[in-house]
């Protein structure tokens, strides 16, 4: 059964991006050891994702004429009308995520639902009961304010730290298990 996971980077106090969606901070820090090698074997359990409107249109402004995901299904939940991009098994949708699960299980097949971001998204996720697992490299950089994490209304269930690790120039990996206090979660 697929599982769906929230892999993504955030600052020391909890932010994806800057207020202006800026991820310069986060960029310097390309090319750290162990992030490529992380991405890559995170990448190799991905048969599906999952991304929102704000990183679909970011991807699509810093990233011209390239699509980064060809050959795996991707779903972008928006309000805003967008054209594939040339090469991309890309599909716009609407509505509550869970109302999608089953096309995101059935598309990942063995493998999982990677949800990109941004963070609303991802909280839509784990408000809905649907989001297993967090992924989360702590990048050592203090942002002040901007895009959350997570913005979930209240405290959820204690989380179930499952790895962790220390990587290059001071960053942190750490793997969470959603719904490890309450088993009728998923």
């Amino acid at each position: 059964m697929s599982r769906i996971q929230y892999f993504v980077a955030a600052s020391l106090d909890g932010f994806i991006a800057t207020a202006k969606d800026d991820l310069a901070w986060l960029l310097e820090f390309d090319g750290f050891e162990g992030g490529k090698e992380s991405y890559e074997s995170f990448m190799d359990g991905v048969g599906c994702i999952v991304m929102g409107g704000e990183t679909f249109a970011w991807l699509m402004e810093h990233e011209p004429g390239s699509w980064p995901y060809p050959a795996t299904p991707c779903y972008i939940f928006t309000h805003h009308e967008y054209a594939a991009p040339p090469g991309s098994d890309v599909t716009f949708v609407r509505g509550p995520v869970h109302e999608f699960i089953p096309d995101f299980e059935a598309d990942a097949g063995t493998r999982n639902v990677w949800v990109v971001g941004g963070g609303n998204l991802a909280a839509q996720f784990a408000a809905a009961g649907h989001l297993d697992e967090l992924i989360l490299s702590v990048i050592p950089v203090v942002l002040g304010d901007g895009k959350r994490l997570l913005p979930l209304e209240g405290p959820t269930p204690p989380l179930e730290l499952t790895a962790s690790r220390t990587m290059g120039r001071g960053i942190v990996e750490l793997r969470y298990n959603f719904g490890a206090a309450d088993t009728s979660v998923r």
